[in-house]
This record gives structure tokens, C-alpha cells and sequence, in this order.
């Protein structure tokens, strides 16, 4: 099984996918397209979210709905500072532990399960992005299954029970220039307003319930003396439950702004609602009894802060687990790895669980 995995997922790094380059997401949807078809031996069905592909293998409607993305946030070139290896028992090249191999145990899995009829696999293109294209794709081909898996990678070996929800805000302020030195007080001072909101926002945070409110990117001012008459602020969002991420939504659009003189206009909003634990608890506890009964070692679980589209569903109210991906770590850097000797353990795990998921659905 390795070598067969470990070629698949040569072709599948050796083809660069970076999000914003469509031609390249559409001759790595086409590298997927031939590695499917030869494990399934059924293509495809490919369509398009926002001029991007979107693979669907199996059926329409299965009970189980695996997710997966084939973009990275690796430009066309990485493939010549860090090249696919394999060294010392760890497999390195970009996109690798996010999400390339995922997309290779999905699909050996699916071959290794006792009826394909019962599951699916959902590839997009847009995830790195916050998959404004394919939200409603996902949505919608998840909305009849019985459980969503999703194919990101795991945290130290470690499934993911629980993912906070994301916001993202652009906040755009609008004053009134004046000559800096001559008649200041004639401006309405962006600049003075970026600041004092900057304090506002960051209080809105509650650390004691994970919520976590972070002015990002802020910019004001054209020269140095001009009074600013426009500013912008970049704020994101993390909540562990829809209620947190309902405060801060409504708390940061009551903003007032402490300028006389200046308005604020708030862009963005709530992007992916929370992967609470309730909702995973179920599959992961019959993951640890698949993994027990395969001789596997035990799994652990983990509650993190970034979303992938297991929110989006979970958000639907669907049972979702996530990190049934790669074993490894370095997501997002050009040092990422994953380890082979997981490589079957974890296709094993997620073949059980999908059976096992389906027969409760048969029966």
C-alpha cells in the first residue's frame, strides 16, 4: 500500500496548486482526475465554483461524505526551493501535510471499503481562501449524509473533535483632510480613530471562554502632513460557539466611532460557524473503537483555532470529524512533512470508520 500511495502522491506534489492560480488548480485537478479513476475505477464528476474545479467521486448521495481540497498556499516555484522526497521515514514537499496526502488516503480508503455505494468525496479548490466559491457546494452535497469526514490534516496525530468558528472584518473609516500644519483642527483624523478603535475591538476579546479578537492589518494617511481622511482596519475573529461569534459579530457593527467627524463602515462578517465537540463526539468515539479493534494505536483528540470546511457542515448540524489526514507537521511552511509509517495506519482507520458508519446507516 505505501508504495502505491507514495506514487500517487508524488504526481499529486509534483503538480503545484497554488489558490490563485486557476490554470494550475485545473491541471491539478486533472493529476487527482487520472489517480482516482485508476483507484476507483470510475471517474469523476467535475464542474466548477467560481471558475475552479470541483471534483465529486462516488455517489451522489452517500452516507458518508469525505471532504478534501486540492489547493496550497505554496506559489509555482516552491517545487524548486523543497522538491517530493522521502527521507528517514517522513515524505517532504509542498502541500504535503495540507492537504495533498489526505486527498491519497481518501481516495485508497474508498477502494479498500466494503461498499463504495455508501461514500463519497468532495474535492474543492478555494479552502486556503476561506472557499468563497464552494461554501454552497459543500453545503449542498453534505446536506443528505449521514457524516462528514474531513481529510485535513491531523494535530500531532491527534483527530480535530472541535474547530472554532472564523470571522473576518475589514473595517474602512471615512474623514476629512486638512493642511497638518496650518488648520488641523479643520480635519476629521482617521488616523485618530483607527487607534482609539483598535483598543475598542481588542477588548471585545474573552480569553476565559477562547474568543480571541485580533487587529491584523491597519493602514491610514497618504502624506506625512495631511491630516488622514481615510483609514482601514483588519480584524479576525475566533469563537468557540455560535453565541461568542454572534457577540462579537453584533459588537463590532454597533461600533461607534470616537472621532467627531469620521464614519466607519464595516465590511466582512461571520465567514465559517463553529466545528463544535458535540458534534464530532459520536464519530470520534467510534473512531477510537475502530482504531482499538484494528490494533491501531489510540487516538487522541484535539480543539483547535483555524477552520477548514468541516465547520461549514458541522454548522448544518451534521456530525463531522476532522485531521483524518496526514501524521506529520510544518502546514504552510516549505519545511512540511508527513510520516509514511502512517501512511496505512490512517488509511485502515478511516476504510473502518466509513464501514462502520455505513453499516449503522444500512441497518
Amino acid at each position: 500500500m505505501h508504495d502505491l500511495m507514495l506514487a500517487d502522491l508524488e504526481r499529486l506534489i509534483c503538480c503545484e496548486s497554488p489558490s490563485s492560480d486557476l490554470d494550475a488548480l485545473h491541471r491539478c485537478a486533472d493529476v487527482l482526475t487520472g489517480i482516482g479513476t485508476t483507484r476507483l475505477g470510475q471517474a469523476p464528476v467535475r464542474t466548477e465554483a467560481g471558475g475552479r474545479p470541483v471534483l465529486r467521486f462516488g455517489p451522489a448521495d452517500p452516507a458518508v461524505l469525505l471532504l478534501g481540497h486540492l489547493d496550497t498556499v505554496h506559489p509555482i516555484g516552491t517545487l524548486e526551493q523543497t522538491s517530493y522526497r522521502v527521507i528517514d521515514g517522513r515524505v517532504y514537499g509542498p502541500g504535503v501535510f495540507d492537504m495533498k496526502l489526505g486527498l491519497v488516503q481518501a481516495l485508497h480508503a474508498m477502494a479498500a471499503c466494503a461498499s463504495r455505494d455508501d461514500v463519497g468525496l468532495l474535492v474543492t479548490a478555494d479552502e486556503e481562501l476561506g472557499s468563497p466559491a464552494s461554501r454552497t457546494v459543500i453545503e449542498a452535497a453534505a446536506a443528505e449524509s449521514r457524516a462528514v469526514l474531513v481529510l485535513e490534516a491531523s494535530v500531532d496525530g491527534k483527530l480535530k473533535t472541535a474547530r472554532k468558528g472564523v470571522s473576518t472584518y475589514d473595517l474602512r473609516f471615512t474623514g476629512r483632510a486638512a493642511h497638518a500644519g496650518l488648520e488641523p483642527e479643520k480635519g476629521a483624523n482617521t488616523s485618530l480613530a483607527l487607534a482609539q478603535t483598535i483598543l475598542a475591538v481588542s477588548d471585545l476579546a474573552d480569553t476565559s471562554v477562547g474568543t480571541t479578537v485580533t487587529p491584523t492589518v491597519a493602514r491610514s494617511g497618504v502624506t506625512i502632513n495631511t491630516v488622514p481622511d481615510t483609514a482601514s482596519l483588519a480584524i479576525d475573529v475566533r469563537a468557540a460557539s455560535k453565541d461568542e461569534q454572534e457577540r462579537v459579530d453584533k459588537a463590532i457593527r454597533a461600533l461607534p466611532s470616537p472621532v467627531d467627524g469620521v464614519s466607519i463602515e464595516v465590511l466582512g462578517g461571520i465567514n465559517r460557524p463553529p466545528l463544535e465537540a458535540s458534534l464530532s463526539a459520536d464519530l470520534f468515539a467510534m473512531a477510537q473503537e475502530v482504531a482499538a479493534e484494528l490494533g491501531l494505536p489510540s487516538l487522541g483528540g484535539a480543539h483547535v483555532g483555524g477552520g477548514s470546511d468541516g465547520n461549514f457542515t458541522a454548522g448544518l448540524g451534521i456530525p463531522t470529524l476532522d485531521g483524518l489526514g496526514a501524521v506529520g507537521n510544518g502546514a504552510h511552511t516549505i519545511h512540511e512533512w508527513a510520516d509514511v509509517a502512517a501512511l496505512g495506519e490512517r488509511t485502515r482507520l478511516l476504510t473502518g470508520l466509513i464501514d462502520r458508519i455505513a453499516a449503522g446507516a444500512r441497518g
